[in-house]
Formats: structure tokens, C-alpha cells, sequence
């Protein structure tokens, strides 16, 4: 049930406290990323277009995106995001997004520098985005000019991950390897390390650099590139770094479903968990204690273990989405849908929180009618009616080419009989 904080289990051990696992439940899609706001609100993006602000047991959605969120960083006063639909938005809580910039490509990552003057975004489209921000700006009273405020800088690939070491010098983890710092006075970028593997995430302090990749290389650097500790293990790819200063704690989670938590004081493992069944770790962050880790994946469900007790749990990430069933569980036409529908939409009536609309009722309707679902400019009105034969088109030719601007994915399934299948499975499923 959408905002419904579930305690599942107290556990006490000697001196420790007695401590929560929970969960928060509300999301629609796997979570993408995780951060915490200064006074302990728990942010959560997510796959189904959506930013998440966690007071207690009640979540504040924040609906701006038009795709995936793959990106949150929170600061005093603060909260910004990226998606897969190019866009930076800041939040002006409680009320509404306000468009920071655009880039080419998907944005991988948001960063806030120290004084809380300038946003730096990562993008697939090469570039980072520099964005300021005018201290005691109210964008909610005053919206700004609908023209670029910020610029641009280049990077060698796309960029993964970026991370101010001050406000003057941004460090940048790109898809062909390179650890770039640029001197954001000179926009120049020099490269500082190169992993031969794309890096996907960054850690910056003071005294180190933390960055993963993936190869599944997890490495400690100074700020002149000399090794200084490696936590490499047989485990890859790398898909999320969370760091807490004054535990000196590092987190990394994994795309094999491990948090690892290393402990900076004394260059050590100091526990390593498998918190999901099956699937990655693709999101972690910190309580503002330092005593409990957020982590999430394929899971709708943001999951806090207390980590001092981390050993005494079973994986919480179920990674149950039904397309990592075993085949022989599903017919064809079922696996199909899972593969390349269930994650966007539902097939229950009601509105949901998945990205896309309900199928439920989907043949013999008009496309783009669903009344609490937002459409795309190019499918609301588009005059279609679901039956069997557009459903197949849809799938043979993919939504970028039989509905041009949708902000559906790219999806096609090439074999007529597998479209068929999932044709089939649909008429009964959707009734």
C-alpha cells in the first residue's frame, strides 16, 4: 500500500540497541537511487518517473519527470534529479520541479557542490552539466528564464558519475574508464586515472577518491591517482558508492546483490552482506547516524538494514520480478510480457505507480484515454485503438517508429509467433 512504512522485525544483540529493518513501500518500479535529506527524509528515485520524499510512513511524491529517475542529490535546502528523459529538475519542496537544463542523452547523475552554489549533472550525451544556483532563490515565487543558465563541459564517453572534491574542482567517471578532473575556473579536464573499464561511481572526500567499475574494480586513490587501497572482489559491475564522514564507513553495492562496507579508518572490510536474492544493488545511502544503510534494486521497496546487525539477516531484495522466474514457470506468451512489459505497466484496473498506464481493458481501447495517466504530447490523441493487429505492429516495428515521440522504451520483438504469444497471453490477462 502506497506510503506504508512496515517494521518487520526487532532484533537486540548485547550492547547494541534494539534496531528496525525496514522497509518503504510505495514505488511503482525498481529504485534507481537514494539519498537523505539533512533533517534524516529518506529521497528515493525510481524507474516509474517519480522522486519520493520519505517523512515517517507518509511518502510526498514529486511528478515532473517524463521517464525514469535515475539520479537524486539532496543538500541544505536543496533537492535536485535526472532522468532518462534528459532533463535536470530542481525541487522547490513541497510543491514542484523546476527545470535546471536539458542535456542529449540520459542524466546518470547529479552531484551539489560544497557551498551549495552549482549542481553538476552526468550524461550518456558526453557532457557534464555545470548549473547554478543563487542562494535564497525562491523558484516557486519566481520562476526562472526557459533559457540555459549553465554550461557545458566535455568528457571522453559518456559520463557515469561525478563528484565535487570543492567548488572550484569536479571529478567525472566515464563509460570508456577515465577518472577526469576538471578545474571548473578553466573548464579545463585533465585525466587522472584510466580503469580500462568504465567507472560508474565516485566518492570524493578530502584525503581520498572512492571509485567502482565495471569490471568490478573498487579502488581507493589520493587526489594525485597513487593507489591507496584496493577492495576489488570477484564481483561485478559496480552500481553504487555511499559514503558517511564521521563513521568513516563506505558502501558499495554490486551487481550480483552484495553491500560491502568498508571500514576508511583502517582500510578494511568490515562486513559483507548479500542483500538481494537475485539482481543488483543499485542504489545505497546512509542515515544521517551512520547506523543504518538504504539499499535498492529490482524491488519496488527501498529496504533499511541496521548495520550492526547486518550479518543476521537473509537478503531483503527479492529481485522477484516474474522475468527472473525460470522459463519452464511461464508460458511463452507470459515470459514475453515480463521480459518486456511488467516493469512499466500493470495489468490490475486502478491507477498504479508503475511508469506506464494499466493494460487492464487495453483491447478495443483508444490509446492515450486512461484519465490519472499523463501521456505524451504524440499518444494522447493519436486516434489508435489496441486490437490485436496494433498491438503486433507496435512490437514488430517498436513505439519509436509506429508512434513517433512516445515516451514508451524501445521495444521489438522480431519473431511473429513470440508476438503472438504475448498477444494471447494479453487477452486473457487484461480482461
Amino acid at each position: 500500500m502506497r506510503g506504508l512504512l512496515t517494521a518487520l522485525a526487532l532484533i537486540c544483540a548485547g550492547s547494541v540497541s534494539a534496531q528496525e529493518f525496514t522497509t518503504l513501500k510505495g514505488h511503482g518500479g525498481p529504485i534507481m537511487a537514494i539519498d537523505v535529506l539533512p533533517d534524516g527524509r529518506v529521497v528515493t528515485a525510481s524507474f516509474d518517473n517519480s522522486v519520493g520524499v520519505w517523512n515517517g510512513t507518509r511518502p510526498e511524491w514529486l511528478e515532473g519527470h517524463s521517464a525514469a529517475v535515475n539520479a537524486v542529490a539532496a543538500g541544505p535546502g536543496l533537492l535536485v534529479s535526472g532522468g532518462d528523459d534528459f532533463s535536470v529538475l530542481r525541487w522547490d519542496l513541497p510543491t514542484w520541479g523546476i527545470p535546471l537544463g536539458v542535456h542529449k542523452g540520459k542524466v546518470t547523475d547529479i552531484a551539489i557542490s560544497p557551498d551549495n552554489a552549482t549542481v553538476a549533472s552526468a550524461s550518456w550525451d558526453g557532457k557534464i552539466g555545470l548549473w547554478p544556483i543563487t542562494t535564497g532563490e525562491n523558484w516557486a515565487l519566481s520562476p526562472p528564464s526557459p533559457a540555459p543558465r549553465g554550461r557545458f563541459l566535455d568528457a571522453p564517453g559518456g559520463v557515469n558519475a561525478v563528484a565535487f572534491a570543492d567548488p572550484s574542482r569536479l571529478y567525472a567517471g566515464t563509460s570508456d574508464g577515465s577518472l577526469m578532473l576538471f578545474d571548473l575556473k578553466e573548464g579545463a579536464g585533465l585525466p587522472l586515472v584510466q580503469n580500462g573499464f568504465g567507472i560508474n561511481e565516485l566518492i570524493v572526500t578530502e584525503a581520498w577518491i572512492a571509485y567502482g567499475a565495471v569490471d568490478g574494480t573498487t579502488r581507493i586513490i589520493n587526489h594525485e591517482g597513487n593507489e591507496l587501497a584496493d577492495f576489488t572482489l570477484d564481483r561485478r559491475p559496480i552500481l553504487a558508492l555511499a559514503y558517511h564522514a564521521e563513521t568513516g564507513q563506505l558502501g558499495v553495492g554490486d551487481g550480483e546483490g552484495y553491500i560491502m562496507i568498508v571500514d576508511t579508518k583502517n582500510w578494511r572490510i568490515a562486513r559483507d552482506f548479500r542483500a538481494a536474492r537475485q539482481g543488483p544493488v543499485w542504489a545505497l545511502a546512509f542515515s544521517p547516524d551512520g547506523q543504518t544503510i538504504y539499499a535498492g534494486g529490482l524491488d519496488d521497496v527501498v529496504y533499511a538494514w541496521p548495520i550492526a546487525l547486518l550479518d543476521r539477516f537473509e537478503p531483503g531484495i527479492s529481485g522477484a520480478r516474474s522475468f527472473l522466474r525460470p522459463a519452464e514457470e511461464m508460458t511463452n506468451g507470459e515470459r514475453q510480457f515480463m521480459r518486456k512489459c511488467s516493469i512499466c505497466h500493470a495489468l490490475e484496473p486502478g491507477p498504479s505507480r508503475k511508469a506506464g498506464p494499466t493494460l487492464h481493458g487495453l483491447f478495443g481501447r483508444q490509446a492515450g484515454v486512461i484519465e490519472e495517466y499523463s501521456y505524451s504530447t504524440a499518444l494522447d490523441g493519436a486516434g489508435i485503438i489496441w486490437t490485436e493487429k496494433t498491438v503486433d505492429a507496435l512490437f514488430d516495428q517498436g513505439p519509436d517508429h509506429y508512434i513517433p515521440g512516445s515516451k514508451m522504451p524501445m521495444q521489438v520483438i522480431a519473431g511473429a509467433d513470440d508476438r503472438a504469444d504475448l498477444i494471447e497471453f494479453l487477452k486473457g490477462a487484461t480482461q
